[in-house]
Protein backbone atom coordinates (compact mmCIF):
# COMPACT_ATOMS: atom_id res chain seq x y z
CA UNK A 1 0.00 0.00 0.00
CA UNK A 2 1.32 3.31 -1.34
CA UNK A 3 2.14 6.12 1.34
CA UNK A 4 -0.30 8.77 1.33
CA UNK A 5 0.97 12.54 1.56
CA UNK A 6 -1.39 15.55 1.69
CA UNK A 7 -0.35 18.41 -0.30
CA UNK A 8 1.50 20.78 1.53
CA UNK A 9 4.35 17.39 2.81
CA UNK A 10 4.21 17.26 -1.30
CA UNK A 11 5.43 20.88 -1.61
CA UNK A 12 7.68 20.40 1.07
CA UNK A 13 9.24 17.39 -0.15
CA UNK A 14 9.73 19.46 -3.94
CA UNK A 15 10.78 22.50 -2.57
CA UNK A 16 13.72 20.89 -0.49
CA UNK A 17 14.52 18.42 -3.59
CA UNK A 18 14.65 21.43 -5.79
CA UNK A 19 17.32 23.30 -3.22
CA UNK A 20 14.68 26.17 -2.22
CA UNK A 21 14.00 24.72 0.98
CA UNK A 22 16.46 24.10 3.73
CA UNK A 23 20.15 25.43 3.11
CA UNK A 24 21.58 22.61 0.93
CA UNK A 25 24.26 24.81 -0.49
CA UNK A 26 27.97 26.52 0.89
CA UNK A 27 26.26 29.92 0.17
CA UNK A 28 23.35 31.65 1.76
CA UNK A 29 21.37 34.58 0.48
CA UNK A 30 22.15 36.09 3.67
CA UNK A 31 25.89 35.24 2.80
CA UNK A 32 26.39 35.58 -0.82
CA UNK A 33 27.86 39.23 -1.62
CA UNK A 34 30.50 38.69 0.86
CA UNK A 35 31.22 34.81 0.10
CA UNK A 36 34.74 34.37 -2.11
CA UNK A 37 34.61 33.82 -5.57
CA UNK A 38 35.48 30.34 -5.29
CA UNK A 39 32.43 29.38 -3.02
CA UNK A 40 30.21 30.70 -4.62
CA UNK A 41 31.53 28.67 -7.44
CA UNK A 42 31.44 26.11 -5.69
CA UNK A 43 27.34 26.72 -4.58
CA UNK A 44 26.25 27.38 -8.20
CA UNK A 45 28.23 24.40 -9.29
CA UNK A 46 25.60 22.58 -5.95
CA UNK A 47 22.20 23.96 -7.82
CA UNK A 48 23.47 22.35 -11.31
CA UNK A 49 23.86 19.14 -9.08
CA UNK A 50 20.87 19.27 -7.35
CA UNK A 51 18.58 20.45 -9.63
CA UNK A 52 20.18 17.93 -12.75
CA UNK A 53 19.87 20.33 -15.19
CA UNK A 54 19.90 24.30 -15.86
CA UNK A 55 17.69 25.05 -18.99
CA UNK A 56 19.44 28.10 -21.18
CA UNK A 57 17.06 30.42 -23.36
CA UNK A 58 17.93 33.34 -25.37
CA UNK A 59 15.29 35.63 -23.41
CA UNK A 60 16.99 38.76 -21.13
CA UNK A 61 14.81 40.46 -18.96
CA UNK A 62 16.21 40.60 -15.73
CA UNK A 63 19.17 38.38 -16.19
CA UNK A 64 19.23 35.08 -18.73
CA UNK A 65 17.39 32.42 -17.22
CA UNK A 66 20.70 30.44 -16.36
CA UNK A 67 21.84 33.08 -14.19
CA UNK A 68 17.67 33.71 -12.38
CA UNK A 69 17.72 28.88 -11.82
CA UNK A 70 21.12 29.91 -9.07
CA UNK A 71 19.78 33.12 -7.65
CA UNK A 72 16.86 32.22 -6.38
CA UNK A 73 18.75 29.36 -4.95
CA UNK A 74 21.43 31.54 -3.36
CA UNK A 75 20.67 35.20 -3.73
CA UNK A 76 23.39 37.44 -5.63
CA UNK A 77 25.88 35.21 -5.87
CA UNK A 78 27.02 37.27 -9.07
CA UNK A 79 27.41 36.48 -12.83
CA UNK A 80 31.05 35.76 -13.01
CA UNK A 81 30.40 32.82 -10.71
CA UNK A 82 27.99 31.51 -12.27
CA UNK A 83 30.05 31.50 -15.69
CA UNK A 84 32.42 29.85 -14.27
CA UNK A 85 30.49 27.06 -12.86
CA UNK A 86 28.67 26.40 -15.68
CA UNK A 87 31.49 26.92 -18.68
CA UNK A 88 34.63 26.61 -16.46
CA UNK A 89 37.93 27.18 -18.47
CA UNK A 90 39.94 24.19 -17.52
CA UNK A 91 39.53 19.76 -18.89
CA UNK A 92 38.45 17.72 -17.97
CA UNK A 93 35.15 19.98 -18.37
CA UNK A 94 32.86 19.17 -15.36
CA UNK A 95 30.09 20.55 -17.15
CA UNK A 96 28.13 20.42 -21.24
CA UNK A 97 24.95 21.23 -22.92
CA UNK A 98 22.77 19.40 -24.68
CA UNK A 99 19.10 18.61 -25.06
CA UNK A 100 17.37 17.50 -21.95
CA UNK A 101 14.13 19.44 -20.80
CA UNK A 102 15.20 21.50 -23.27
CA UNK A 103 18.49 23.06 -24.33
CA UNK A 104 20.28 22.82 -21.03
CA UNK A 105 23.81 22.40 -19.08
CA UNK A 106 24.32 19.24 -17.29
CA UNK A 107 26.87 17.56 -15.30
CA UNK A 108 29.75 16.33 -16.99
CA UNK A 109 29.23 12.90 -15.75
CA UNK A 110 25.59 12.80 -17.28
CA UNK A 111 27.08 12.49 -20.65
CA UNK A 112 27.04 8.27 -20.97
CA UNK A 113 23.42 8.68 -20.00
CA UNK A 114 22.45 10.47 -23.32
CA UNK A 115 23.81 7.64 -25.31
CA UNK A 116 20.11 7.13 -25.79
CA UNK A 117 19.74 10.15 -27.26
CA UNK A 118 22.63 10.39 -29.70
CA UNK A 119 21.67 7.09 -31.17
CA UNK A 120 18.42 8.58 -31.51
CA UNK A 121 19.67 11.46 -33.39
CA UNK A 122 22.16 8.96 -35.55
CA UNK A 123 19.04 6.99 -36.66
CA UNK A 124 16.41 9.61 -37.53
CA UNK A 125 19.27 11.54 -39.86
CA UNK A 126 19.86 15.18 -40.07
CA UNK A 127 16.59 16.15 -39.99
CA UNK A 128 15.18 19.45 -41.58
CA UNK A 129 18.17 20.39 -43.18
CA UNK A 130 20.97 18.20 -44.95
CA UNK A 131 24.93 19.31 -45.20
CA UNK A 132 27.14 17.26 -47.44
CA UNK A 133 29.33 14.86 -46.28
CA UNK A 134 32.46 16.51 -47.16
CA UNK A 135 31.42 19.71 -45.27
CA UNK A 136 30.79 17.46 -42.40
CA UNK A 137 34.57 16.22 -43.39
CA UNK A 138 35.70 19.59 -43.38
CA UNK A 139 34.70 20.83 -39.99
CA UNK A 140 35.50 17.55 -38.34
CA UNK A 141 39.18 18.42 -39.62
CA UNK A 142 39.20 21.98 -38.22
CA UNK A 143 38.21 20.88 -34.86
CA UNK A 144 41.27 18.47 -35.01
CA UNK A 145 43.19 21.74 -35.09
CA UNK A 146 41.25 22.86 -31.81
CA UNK A 147 38.01 24.31 -30.88
CA UNK A 148 35.46 26.64 -33.02
CA UNK A 149 33.16 29.11 -32.70
CA UNK A 150 30.62 30.10 -35.29
CA UNK A 151 32.82 32.84 -36.31
CA UNK A 152 35.91 30.78 -36.75
CA UNK A 153 33.37 28.60 -39.06
CA UNK A 154 32.21 31.46 -41.22
CA UNK A 155 29.48 32.64 -38.97
CA UNK A 156 25.55 30.83 -37.63
CA UNK A 157 23.59 32.55 -40.22
CA UNK A 158 22.90 32.59 -43.72
CA UNK A 159 22.28 36.28 -43.79
CA UNK A 160 18.29 35.68 -43.50
CA UNK A 161 16.03 35.50 -40.61
CA UNK A 162 17.25 34.32 -36.90
CA UNK A 163 16.84 30.78 -37.77
CA UNK A 164 18.37 30.73 -41.17
CA UNK A 165 21.11 28.86 -40.27
CA UNK A 166 24.56 28.53 -42.21
CA UNK A 167 25.40 25.22 -43.46
CA UNK A 168 28.33 25.19 -41.07
CA UNK A 169 26.23 25.87 -38.37
CA UNK A 170 23.88 23.26 -39.23
CA UNK A 171 26.73 20.81 -39.69
CA UNK A 172 28.41 22.13 -36.32
CA UNK A 173 24.77 21.59 -34.56
CA UNK A 174 24.13 17.80 -36.00
CA UNK A 175 28.03 16.72 -34.83
CA UNK A 176 26.71 18.03 -31.80
CA UNK A 177 23.44 16.18 -31.75
CA UNK A 178 25.25 12.61 -32.41
CA UNK A 179 28.13 13.60 -29.85
CA UNK A 180 30.89 13.99 -32.55
CA UNK A 181 31.19 17.34 -30.78
CA UNK A 182 30.58 19.18 -26.91
CA UNK A 183 30.11 22.42 -25.82
CA UNK A 184 31.28 22.29 -22.52
CA UNK A 185 32.08 26.54 -22.32
CA UNK A 186 31.29 29.40 -24.12
CA UNK A 187 32.62 32.86 -25.12
CA UNK A 188 30.30 35.85 -24.32
CA UNK A 189 26.68 34.05 -25.31
CA UNK A 190 28.51 31.76 -28.65
CA UNK A 191 28.85 27.92 -28.23
CA UNK A 192 32.90 26.57 -28.21
CA UNK A 193 32.82 23.23 -30.22
CA UNK A 194 35.00 20.72 -29.27
CA UNK A 195 36.36 17.35 -29.48
CA UNK A 196 34.94 15.05 -26.25
CA UNK A 197 38.00 13.22 -26.01
CA UNK A 198 39.69 16.69 -25.51
CA UNK A 199 37.09 18.31 -23.42
CA UNK A 200 35.94 15.40 -21.08
CA UNK A 201 37.36 12.93 -18.48
CA UNK A 202 38.31 9.65 -20.64
CA UNK A 203 36.31 7.43 -18.26
CA UNK A 204 33.09 8.99 -19.51
CA UNK A 205 33.68 8.09 -22.81
CA UNK A 206 34.15 4.52 -22.76
CA UNK A 207 33.82 1.33 -20.87
CA UNK A 208 33.72 -1.45 -23.29
CA UNK A 209 35.05 -4.52 -22.02
CA UNK A 210 34.92 -2.43 -17.91
CA UNK A 211 33.21 -5.45 -16.38
CA UNK A 212 29.20 -7.51 -15.78
CA UNK A 213 27.91 -3.22 -16.41
CA UNK A 214 29.89 -3.29 -19.93
CA UNK A 215 28.64 -0.19 -22.28
CA UNK A 216 27.54 -1.18 -26.17
CA UNK A 217 28.06 0.29 -29.37
CA UNK A 218 24.81 0.64 -31.05
CA UNK A 219 24.67 2.66 -34.21
CA UNK A 220 27.84 3.51 -33.94
CA UNK A 221 27.57 5.34 -30.67
CA UNK A 222 29.32 3.65 -27.20
CA UNK A 223 27.71 3.95 -24.00
CA UNK A 224 25.27 2.14 -22.01
CA UNK A 225 22.13 0.81 -23.27
CA UNK A 226 19.17 2.68 -24.41
CA UNK A 227 17.04 0.20 -21.47
CA UNK A 228 19.74 1.40 -19.18
CA UNK A 229 19.99 5.51 -19.63
CA UNK A 230 16.11 5.67 -19.42
CA UNK A 231 16.08 3.99 -15.82
CA UNK A 232 19.01 6.08 -15.09
CA UNK A 233 17.71 9.23 -15.95
CA UNK A 234 14.44 8.64 -14.76
CA UNK A 235 15.48 7.97 -11.31
CA UNK A 236 18.13 11.05 -11.60
CA UNK A 237 14.90 12.70 -12.55
CA UNK A 238 12.54 11.64 -9.95
CA UNK A 239 15.54 12.54 -7.30
CA UNK A 240 15.74 16.16 -9.02
CA UNK A 241 12.25 16.87 -8.64
CA UNK A 242 11.60 15.33 -5.32
CA UNK A 243 7.96 13.75 -6.00
CA UNK A 244 6.14 13.28 -8.72
CA UNK A 245 3.89 11.66 -11.15
CA UNK A 246 5.02 9.24 -14.27
CA UNK A 247 4.29 12.11 -16.50
CA UNK A 248 6.58 14.74 -14.26
CA UNK A 249 9.50 12.09 -13.66
CA UNK A 250 9.73 11.68 -17.34
CA UNK A 251 9.52 15.18 -18.70
CA UNK A 252 12.88 16.25 -16.47
CA UNK A 253 15.03 15.11 -19.00
CA UNK A 254 11.87 14.82 -21.52
CA UNK A 255 12.38 10.54 -22.15
CA UNK A 256 9.17 9.58 -23.59
CA UNK A 257 7.06 9.51 -25.60
CA UNK A 258 9.49 9.79 -28.65
CA UNK A 259 12.29 6.96 -26.72
CA UNK A 260 9.82 4.70 -24.84
CA UNK A 261 6.26 4.50 -24.87
CA UNK A 262 3.70 4.38 -21.77
CA UNK A 263 4.16 0.67 -20.72
CA UNK A 264 8.17 0.85 -20.52
CA UNK A 265 7.61 3.87 -18.20
CA UNK A 266 5.55 2.42 -16.26
CA UNK A 267 7.57 -0.54 -15.92
CA UNK A 268 10.60 1.40 -15.72
CA UNK A 269 9.14 2.92 -12.66
CA UNK A 270 7.94 -0.36 -11.13
CA UNK A 271 11.18 -1.70 -11.29
CA UNK A 272 13.21 1.55 -9.49
CA UNK A 273 9.85 0.85 -6.82
CA UNK A 274 11.04 -2.92 -6.28
CA UNK A 275 14.70 -2.13 -5.83
CA UNK A 276 13.84 0.35 -3.77
CA UNK A 277 15.02 3.20 -5.59
CA UNK A 278 11.45 5.36 -5.50
CA UNK A 279 9.00 4.75 -3.39
CA UNK A 280 4.92 5.13 -4.67
CA UNK A 281 2.74 7.72 -2.45
CA UNK A 282 -0.49 9.07 -3.27
CA UNK A 283 -0.95 12.89 -2.89
CA UNK A 284 -4.02 14.50 -1.71
CA UNK A 285 -6.08 15.75 -4.92
CA UNK A 286 -3.62 13.93 -7.41
CA UNK A 287 -5.48 11.33 -9.96
CA UNK A 288 -2.69 9.59 -10.87
CA UNK A 289 0.03 7.55 -8.63
CA UNK A 290 3.14 9.45 -7.84
CA UNK A 291 6.73 8.70 -7.09
CA UNK A 292 8.96 10.32 -4.39
CA UNK A 293 12.49 9.94 -3.39
CA UNK A 294 12.92 7.65 -0.33
CA UNK A 295 15.27 9.79 1.25
CA UNK A 296 13.35 12.96 0.99
CA UNK A 297 10.52 10.82 2.54
CA UNK A 298 12.33 9.65 5.72
CA UNK A 299 13.62 13.10 6.73
CA UNK A 300 9.93 13.62 7.86
CA UNK A 301 8.82 16.82 9.36
CA UNK A 302 12.07 17.88 9.31
CA UNK A 303 11.77 22.16 8.80
CA UNK A 304 13.96 24.19 6.48
CA UNK A 305 13.83 28.39 5.57
CA UNK A 306 11.81 28.35 2.24
CA UNK A 307 13.00 30.58 0.15
CA UNK A 308 11.37 34.37 -0.52
CA UNK A 309 12.30 35.06 -4.40
CA UNK A 310 11.06 35.58 -8.03
CA UNK A 311 11.29 32.30 -10.11
CA UNK A 312 12.37 32.66 -14.04
CA UNK A 313 9.97 30.65 -16.00
CA UNK A 314 12.73 28.16 -16.90
CA UNK A 315 12.81 27.48 -13.54
CA UNK A 316 12.70 23.66 -12.95
CA UNK A 317 10.85 23.89 -10.24
CA UNK A 318 8.22 24.92 -12.14
CA UNK A 319 9.14 23.20 -15.65
CA UNK A 320 5.98 21.21 -15.79
CA UNK A 321 2.81 23.32 -16.33
CA UNK A 322 0.43 20.16 -14.98
CA UNK A 323 2.58 19.63 -11.74
CA UNK A 324 3.01 23.09 -10.87
CA UNK A 325 -0.97 23.37 -11.10
CA UNK A 326 -1.02 20.20 -8.57
CA UNK A 327 1.52 21.24 -6.30
CA UNK A 328 0.72 25.22 -6.11
CA UNK A 329 -2.48 25.24 -7.33
CA UNK A 330 -1.60 27.66 -9.66
CA UNK A 331 -2.24 28.00 -13.69
CA UNK A 332 0.70 29.15 -15.18
CA UNK A 333 1.87 30.21 -18.71
CA UNK A 334 4.69 32.04 -20.15
CA UNK A 335 3.47 34.50 -22.65
CA UNK A 336 6.25 35.89 -24.19
CA UNK A 337 4.94 33.81 -27.39
CA UNK A 338 1.39 35.32 -27.03
CA UNK A 339 0.60 38.11 -28.93
CA UNK A 340 0.24 41.08 -26.74
CA UNK A 341 -2.73 41.93 -27.40
CA UNK A 342 -3.82 38.92 -25.36
CA UNK A 343 -1.56 38.48 -22.54
CA UNK A 344 -3.23 37.85 -19.09
CA UNK A 345 -0.05 38.94 -16.98
CA UNK A 346 2.63 39.98 -19.40
CA UNK A 347 5.58 39.31 -21.35
CA UNK A 348 7.72 37.43 -19.12
CA UNK A 349 5.42 37.14 -15.77
CA UNK A 350 7.76 35.55 -12.83
CA UNK A 351 6.02 33.95 -10.01
CA UNK A 352 7.11 34.55 -6.32
CA UNK A 353 7.75 31.86 -4.26
CA UNK A 354 6.54 32.58 -0.64
CA UNK A 355 6.32 30.70 2.19
CA UNK A 356 6.69 27.17 0.48
CA UNK A 357 3.49 29.05 -2.11
CA UNK A 358 3.70 30.80 -5.38
CA UNK A 359 1.27 33.76 -4.01
CA UNK A 360 1.84 36.19 -6.95
CA UNK A 361 2.94 36.78 -10.84
CA UNK A 362 5.29 39.84 -11.68
CA UNK A 363 6.29 41.05 -15.08
CA UNK A 364 9.55 43.38 -14.77
CA UNK A 365 11.32 44.80 -17.19
CA UNK A 366 14.71 47.84 -16.50
CA UNK A 367 14.27 51.34 -17.08
CA UNK A 368 17.95 52.34 -16.46
CA UNK A 369 18.73 52.19 -12.97
CA UNK A 370 14.85 51.21 -12.21
CA UNK A 371 13.23 47.62 -12.40
CA UNK A 372 9.57 48.13 -13.47
CA UNK A 373 6.96 45.61 -12.05
CA UNK A 374 4.61 46.30 -15.03
CA UNK A 375 2.19 44.43 -13.53
CA UNK A 376 2.14 42.93 -10.75
CA UNK A 377 -1.18 39.89 -10.40
CA UNK A 378 -1.85 38.34 -6.76
CA UNK A 379 -3.56 34.87 -5.76
CA UNK A 380 -6.51 36.03 -4.14
CA UNK A 381 -8.86 33.95 -1.80
CA UNK A 382 -11.42 33.99 -4.78
CA UNK A 383 -9.38 33.77 -8.05
CA UNK A 384 -5.95 35.12 -9.38
CA UNK A 385 -6.49 39.01 -9.16
CA UNK A 386 -10.20 38.86 -8.74
CA UNK A 387 -11.20 42.66 -7.58
CA UNK A 388 -13.11 41.45 -4.46
CA UNK A 389 -10.25 39.24 -3.81
CA UNK A 390 -8.35 39.16 -0.55
CA UNK A 391 -4.45 39.31 -1.03
CA UNK A 392 -3.14 38.03 1.99
CA UNK A 393 -0.36 40.29 4.49
CA UNK A 394 2.37 37.52 3.73
CA UNK A 395 2.05 37.42 0.20
CA UNK A 396 2.09 41.44 -0.60
CA UNK A 397 5.46 41.43 2.00
CA UNK A 398 7.11 38.88 0.37
CA UNK A 399 6.51 40.21 -3.02
CA UNK A 400 7.69 43.37 -2.04
CA UNK A 401 10.74 41.56 -0.49
CA UNK A 402 11.38 39.45 -4.16
CA UNK A 403 11.08 42.80 -5.92
CA UNK A 404 13.82 44.79 -4.02
CA UNK A 405 16.28 41.93 -3.59
CA UNK A 406 15.99 41.47 -7.57
CA UNK A 407 16.75 45.02 -8.01
CA UNK A 408 19.71 44.96 -6.08
CA UNK A 409 20.91 42.17 -7.74
CA UNK A 410 20.54 43.32 -11.23
CA UNK A 411 22.34 46.54 -10.01
CA UNK A 412 19.03 49.00 -10.01
CA UNK A 413 18.43 51.37 -7.69
CA UNK A 414 14.68 51.93 -7.71
CA UNK A 415 11.58 49.66 -8.10
CA UNK A 416 8.36 51.47 -9.93
CA UNK A 417 5.16 49.15 -9.91
CA UNK A 418 2.84 50.31 -13.27
CA UNK A 419 -0.17 48.16 -12.32
CA UNK A 420 -1.68 45.94 -9.33
CA UNK A 421 -4.40 43.53 -9.39
CA UNK A 422 -6.48 43.73 -7.26
CA UNK A 423 -5.76 47.09 -6.78
CA UNK A 424 -6.63 47.13 -3.36
CA UNK A 425 -3.19 45.56 -2.54
CA UNK A 426 -1.44 48.23 -4.91
CA UNK A 427 -1.19 51.15 -1.74
CA UNK A 428 0.26 48.04 0.62
CA UNK A 429 2.49 46.82 -1.71
CA UNK A 430 4.10 50.23 -2.85
CA UNK A 431 4.58 50.96 0.86
CA UNK A 432 6.11 47.58 1.63
CA UNK A 433 8.50 48.07 -1.62
CA UNK A 434 9.28 51.81 -0.26
CA UNK A 435 10.13 50.63 3.60
CA UNK A 436 12.19 47.83 2.18
CA UNK A 437 14.34 50.09 -0.05
CA UNK A 438 14.80 52.81 3.04
CA UNK A 439 16.32 49.51 5.15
Amino acid sequence: MSVELSIEQARALALTAQGLRGTPFPVSPATARSASLARRTTAVRGVLEHCGAIQLDTISVLARSHELIPYARLGPIGRESVEAALWPSENPANSFEYWSHAACVLPAELWPWFAFRRRFFQRRGQGWHKVPRASLAALRRQLNEGPLTTRDIGGAKSGGEWWDWSESKIGMEWLLYIGDVVVARRVGWRRVYDLPERTLDPLLLTQTGAGSNTWEVTDAIEGPSDEECVRHLALLGARAIGIGTAVDIFDVHRLGPRYTGKRHCASVLSDLVADGELTEVSVQGWKAPAYADPQLLAQGSSRGRHRTTLLSPFDSLVWHRGRTQRLFDFEYQLEAYVPAAKRVYGYFTMPVLRGGTLVARVDPKRDGRTLVARQVTFETSDGTGAPNGVVAKSAVEGTATALVEAMRWVGCTDVRIERVLPATAARPLNDRVRAALAS
